[in-house]
């Protein structure tokens, strides 16, 4: 039962159910609400204005009539959802990410790990209130070219009958997973090397979370508020992993060393 309370996957929507019900983050959200819901409705209604209709004739090809009409939805949906993702990321969203990462990363008890990249204001009411200005570079997800090259080499998966679209997730999958816990590689201060090298490790992982983000990034105008509560998940992801990476570095200074033995000579 512990296990699958852990898996990877549930996460978003761990995030989503912790931002419903912590008041403290709906300021962060307030702001942004309006232009995410404006924007995500014209990016979609321009899209299936423009796109849906030739992109089902083409599926038709290799789907049949009905699934066609299936799958061009979801294949629209995807489109839509990165390219309202890169406009967010862009102008308007990184800051409220990281934002919402941090102050979850304190409510939940990991105020330090936070404190190496910015203020903090320990006597402030919520956590919101306690974050203050960076000190080094903050960004929670960078744009990534390598994302958008492997979504378009990925997308003719969708041309595949009924598998193709959960194929295309899961292959995706994974950019999309880590990059949500590049926030966190930041505060841990990884390099390069180090963070390839923790993410090689766990893909699996990293794998079935960047699904279920990338799933909730499909739902219709409501993509940019579960990229938000999304980014809650990740902290609450984040968080289980720190502290467990602080119990074994306990542990460890705790164990005795070699037994003492006079030398003989």
């Amino acid at each position: 039962m512990t296990l699958i309370k852990e898996a990877s996957w549930l996460y978003p929507l761990k995030g989503l159910v912790y931002f419903a019900s912590h008041p403290f983050l709906y300021p962060l959200l307030r702001a942004r609400l309006l232009p995410c819901l404006i924007l995500s409705f014209f990016v979609l209604a321009t899209l299936f204005f423009w796109t849906y209709l030739p992109q089902v004739a083409f599926l038709a090809i290799f789907h049949g009539r009905h699934l066609a009409f299936i799958n061009g939805a979801f294949l629209v949906l995807g489109e839509g959802s990165v390219i309202t993702a890169l406009l967010f990321e862009c102008f308007f969203v990184d800051e409220t990410l990281v934002d919402v990462f941090d102050a979850t990363l304190i409510n939940e008890g990991c105020r330090d790990l936070v404190a190496t990249s910015r203020l903090i204001d320990p006597s402030a009411s919520d956590p919101v209130k306690q974050l203050g200005k960076p000190t080094a570079s903050v960004v929670y997800s960078p744009f990534s070219l390598r994302q958008i090259i492997e979504f378009i080499i990925f997308l003719p998966l969708n041309f595949i009958p009924v598998a193709g679209t959960p194929m295309f997730l899961v292959m995706t999958g994974y950019r999309a997973g880590q990059l949500h816990h590049f926030r966190y590689f930041q505060l841990l201060g990884f390099t390069k090397k180090e963070r390839k090298n923790y993410l090689s490790r766990r893909k699996l992982r990293y794998t079935w979370f960047g699904v279920t983000a990338l799933i909730l990034q499909l739902v219709p105008v409501l993509s940019m508020l579960f990229l938000i509560t999304t980014s809650a998940g990740s902290a609450l992801w984040a968080s289980k992993l720190e502290k467990k990476r602080s119990l074994m570095s306990n542990s460890n200074d705790l164990e005795p060393g070699p037994r003492y033995q006079d030398d003989p000579a």
